[in-house]
């Protein structure tokens, strides 16, 4: 049942939804119930898909691999990027060949988390 900022993947067309108000209804789409997308958080692959987050002038940056960058090609890239400040949600759409990182100019906050969206490995989650 869904739930608030949760993310769904229909497995028949690739649409992608992120819940913004959840009631517990299921998700569907193309006539069925759609994947939830499990927030990963240990890489283990060579490529690095944990959110890394920095306090930067202004805001942060969000980095997906710390000290090698992610892959940005056709076939496999970061789709966005998210900032999570005390519950408000910041999010950068990306495409292939963008660097795979975001800036956010933002207050500072108490609780900071970060989301990425990997369009082969999946969703991703870091925290500061």
């Amino acid at each position: 049942m869904t739930k608030k900022m949760e993310v769904y993947k229909c497995e028949v067309c690739g649409n992608i939804v992120e819940v913004l108000n959840g009631d517990g209804a299921p998700m569907v789409c193309c006539g069925q119930n759609m994947t939830k997308q499990e927030e990963k958080t240990a890489d283990s692959s060579q490529e690095k898909h944990v959110p890394f987050i920095s306090a930067v002038e202004g805001g942060y940056l969000v980095k997906v691999g710390e000290n090698q960058d992610h892959p940005m090609t056709e076939e496999h890239y970061i789709q966005w990027i998210e900032l999570i400040v005390d519950g408000a949600v910041l999010r950068k759409e990306l495409k292939p060949g963008d660097k795979p990182e975001a800036t956010f100019c933002v207050c500072e906050g108490k609780e900071i988390s970060a989301r990425e969206y990997c369009n082969v490995h999946g969703l991703w989650k870091g925290a500061l």
